[in-house]
C-alpha cells in the first residue's frame, strides 16, 4: 500500500508529488541544510486547489507522508511513500512529530493560531527530515492571519514545508499564492469513487455506486453516505423539500427541519469528540477523581479556552452540515433543469426521479434557475454569518415563489 492509494483519479498530481518527494529525499540524504533549489521538483510551499471532494487534504497528507518516508528501498531506486515504514505509517495515522495538520475549528483561522504555526515552522524537524505544516482550509485565514503567514512562506526555514489547501487560487491572498507552487486537483469520476469505496471501505458495490453517483464524485461525502444510515436519512429529508414548499407554512417548517438536522449533527460530533477531549485535558492538568472532580488551582482558564474552541467547532459543524444539505438541494434542481432542457446528463438523484419529473413538468426552466440562485444565495448568506434559520427561511420562501 503506497501513501497515494486513497488519492482517487489524480494520476498527474501523484506524478508531480512523487517527483518532488524524490528530490526532497535526495536533499535529506545529501545532508544539505539549504532550501530546495529553484529548479528542483521540490519547493518549500505548495497550494493544493480543487473542487470539494477532490481530495485536497488527502493529497497534502500523502505528500507529507512521502516526505517522511524512511523505507530502505529508496536506496534501490524506489520512490518515497511506501506506506509501510515508520515515517509513512505515523504520518498517515496522524501521530508523526514533524507533521502538523491544522483545520480551523471555528469559521476562520485567526492571527494568534497562525503565529503559533509560524513559531513552530522555525524549528528544526525532530526526526531530521522535514517539518510539514498542512493548513486544510487556507481560504479561512483572516487577512491578518494571511499577513502573518506571508513572512514564513517568503523566508522559510530550510527543512520546513507549507502545504495549503483551498478551493481555488482566488481564495488565497495573492501575496501568498504567488510564493507557492500550484497543484490543481479535479473531481474524480463516479466510477473511481465507487471503486475506492468497495476496495478501501468494504462497501457493497451497488451501494457504493449509488453513493458515488449521488455525490457526483465527492469522495468523503460518498463514503459517509455509503456507510452512515443517518446521513442517508438526512439526505432523503433534504430531497423532499421541493415538494414541501407549496405554502408559507410548509416553507417555514422545511427551514426549521433543515436547521434542526444540522444542529443535531453538530451535537453528535460534540458527543463523540468533546467529552473525550475534555477528560484528556483534565487528566493532563492533574484533576483526580474522574469527571466533575475539582481542577488544580489556576487551570480554569485553560478549560475555558477548550470550551470556547469546542463551541466554535460546533458552530462550524452546523454550518458545514447545512452547506452539504444545500449542495444536495442544488443537485435536485440541476436534475430538474436537465429534464426541462431535454438533456441526457446522468442524474444524481435517481431515487427521487418521480419528484424531479413532477417539479420539472409543473414549472419552467427560468423558475428552476431562480430556485438554484436562491440556494446559492443561502450559501453566500451563511458565509457572511447570517443566522442559519433566517438564511434558510429566506431560501425556502424563494423556492416557493420560484
Amino acid at each position: 500500500m503506497a501513501v497515494w492509494d486513497d488519492l482517487v483519479g489524480q494520476d498527474r498530481v501523484v506524478e508531480q508529488l512523487t517527483a518532488a518527494a524524490r528530490d526532497a529525499d535526495a536533499l535529506v540524504t545529501a545532508g544539505s541544510g539549504a532550501p530546495p533549489d529553484p529548479g528542483s521538483s521540490m519547493t518549500h510551499a505548495w497550494l493544493f486547489t480543487g473542487p470539494p471532494g477532490s481530495g485536497l487534504v488527502t493529497a497534502a497528507r500523502a505528500f507529507g507522508a512521502a516526505l517522511q518516508c524512511t523505507s530502505p528501498d529508496r536506496a534501490l531506486g524506489a520512490a518515497p511513500g511506501c506506506g509501510f515504514c515508520e515515517g509513512c505509517h505515523t504520518a498517515l495515522i496522524g501521530t508523526h512529530a514533524d507533521i502538523e495538520v491544522v483545520r480551523p475549528e471555528g469559521l476562520s483561522l485567526g492571527v494568534k493560531d497562525t503565529r503559533d504555526l509560524v513559531r513552530r515552522s522555525s524549528m528544526s524537524p525532530a526526526g531530521g527530515r522535514w517539518q510539514v505544516i498542512v493548513i486544510e482550509d487556507a481560504d479561512r485565514l483572516t487577512e491578518g492571519a494571511g499577513n502573518v503567514l506571508l513572512k514564513a512562506v517568503e523566508e522559510p526555514a530550510p527543512r520546513t514545508v507549507w502545504l495549503l489547501c483551498a478551493p481555488s487560487v482566488v481564495d488565497v491572498l495573492p501575496t501568498i499564492r504567488s510564493r507557492c507552487r500550484l497543484l490543481v486537483l479535479r473531481t474524480p469520476s463516479v466510477e473511481a469513487v465507487a471503486d475506492v469505496l468497495v476496495r478501501r471501505d468494504g462497501v457493497d458495490p451497488e451501494r457504493a455506486a449509488a453513493a458515488a453517483q449521488a455525490t457526483q464524485g465527492h469522495i468523503e461525502r460518498a463514503r459517509r453516505l455509503a456507510t452512515d444510515e443517518q446521513a442517508r436519512a438526512r439526505r432523503s429529508a433534504v430531497l423532499r423539500i421541493p415538494l414541501q414548499v407549496g405554502d408559507v407554512g410548509g416553507c417555514l417548517k422545511a427551514a426549521q427541519q433543515l436547521v434542526d438536522s444540522a444542529t443535531d449533527d453538530a451535537k453528535q460530533v460534540a458527543e463523540e469528540v468533546d467529552s473525550k477531549e475534555t477528560e484528556e485535558l483534565r487528566a493532563a492538568l492533574g484533576a483526580s477523581g474522574g469527571p466533575g472532580s475539582r481542577l488544580p488551582r489556576g487551570t480554569a482558564g485553560i478549560m475555558k479556552d477548550l470550551e470556547t474552541r469546542q463551541k466554535k467547532r460546533s458552530t462550524r459543524t452546523q454550518r458545514d452540515t447545512l452547506d452539504l444539505a444545500l449542495l444536495d438541494l442544488l443537485s435536485f434542481y440541476r436534475d430538474v433543469l436537465t429534464v426541462q432542457m431535454g438533456a441526457s446528463a446522468r442524474s444524481a438523484n435517481t431515487e427521487v426521479r418521480d419528484s424531479v419529473e413532477r417539479i420539472a413538468s409543473s414549472s419552467a426552466p427560468e423558475n428552476t434557475l431562480r430556485r438554484m440562485e436562491a440556494v446559492l444565495e443561502c450559501r453566500r448568506a451563511l458565509d457572511r454569518n447570517v443566522a442559519p434559520l433566517l438564511a434558510v427561511e429566506a431560501m425556502t420562501l424563494a423556492l416557493r415563489a420560484g
